[in-house]
């Protein structure tokens, strides 16, 4: 199966975005019980370049990288698929892949960007087996009212913020684009491709 790594980049000036929001999920991970099943070190953190500048559109994606109950392979119309796979430095396979869409990420306000991150890492099985979390019902995703689930990750956002009223190591969530870009210069990360959907055939001779 084809590869994405999830490698260093060169040691470089300015501010490492992916770095700088790896830090703030092990924060959220480690602050908010609901959750404690996250295991970051199996999730690739990176970030895309948005299409559009604006408000309005994609800000962040989290791509599982297994199937339903954490399966490898998937059917379709009858034939066998699987994704590609994102190794890291060591070799080990991530089960996720969480994207943020830059500049539009950092155009909106704090506590948006918190709603945002959570409803990103809300969206990682409970069992963390490279799955979505499933509710009841066809909309799957995000159970029958997106909106009651965003109310719900703001209830998250602002209980951690209570609890980090400094926010310690994380002071870039209060700063507009241009701040971080004074403080820090230009801003950079980590980029994956987006995995794709393979015959299991043509993934295995990928491999």
């Amino acid at each position: 199966m084809s590869s994405s790594s999830q490698g260093r980049e060169p040691t470089v000036s300015g501010f490492d975005f992916t770095a700088a929001m790896r830090h703030v999920c092990q924060s959220l991970v480690a602050d908010l019980p609901e959750l404690a099943h996250i295991d970051l070190s199996r999730v690739a953190i990176g970030f895309r370049q948005a299409r559009r500048r604006g408000m309005s559109g994609v800000q962040a994606t989290l791509t599982p990288l297994r199937f339903a109950a954490g399966s490898r392979v998937t059917v379709r119309r009858g034939r066998p698929w699987r994704i590609d796979s994102i190794r890291d430095e060591a070799g080990r396979e991530m089960l996720y892949l969480l994207s943020f869409y830059l500049p539009r990420f950092l155009e909106t306000p704090l506590e948006e960007r918190l709603v945002t991150t959570l409803h990103e890492l809300w969206h990682i099985s409970p069992a963390f087996d490279g799955d979505l979390r499933r509710f009841a019902g066809r909309c799957y995703a995000h159970s029958h009212s997106r909106d009651g689930y965003d109310r719900e990750m703001a209830v998250l956002a602002r209980r951690w913020l209570a609890a980090r009223p400094d926010l310690a190591g994380h002071a870039f969530l209060r700063w507009e684009l241009g701040e971080i870009r004074r403080r820090h210069g230009p801003i950079h990360g980590l980029k994956f491709r987006t995995p794709k959907l393979r015959l299991v055939a043509d993934a295995e001779r990928a491999s």
